[in-house]
């Protein structure tokens, strides 16, 4: 989705359709706006009196953001648990029921990511990759 266009813009094509020079679509056609963006407008300004663009986004609606000390403080304080576990925390502690997905959310939003330190490695089976020296090396040992 590209920016909104400048507000001079918006105001030129307004002009021409109420000056009643141009239709809506003669004016998009000549400032090389979309159709829809010139019907847009003039409906704006009739509506409000002005051609301002509107607020682009919008607060969040996640149930989560009531909670956020409470859960960025769980957090601290147990870093280590799971998306699994916190859904089961919130659960338990809050009440609400709620999927991993809104928590990978609440977090990208607060932007905390989960990082891997060096302790965390390896927490599987080992793999093959020894040498065939090493192999014969450690079979040589009394």
């Amino acid at each position: 989705m590209g920016a909104a266009h400048s507000d001079d813009l918006r105001i030129r094509v307004v002009e021409e359709v109420t000056a009643g020079r141009m239709s809506r679509r003669q004016a998009a056609a000549h400032f090389r706006v979309s159709a829809a963006s010139a019907v847009r407008w003039v409906t704006l300004k009739s509506q409000t009196g002005g051609v301002a663009p509107r607020p682009r986004g919008g607060r969040s609606r996640s149930p989560l953001e009531p909670h956020a000390a409470w859960l960025l403080e769980l957090v601290a304080k147990e870093p280590d648990l799971t998306l699994a576990d916190l859904e089961h925390r919130i659960l338990e502690g809050l009440g609400l029921r709620i999927t991993e997905v809104s928590i990978r959310r609440f977090f990208k939003r607060h932007r905390i990511s989960y990082k891997k330190n060096a302790a965390r490695l390896r927490a599987d089976a080992a793999r093959r990759g020894r040498s065939a020296r090493a192999v014969e090396d450690r079979a040589a040992q009394p």
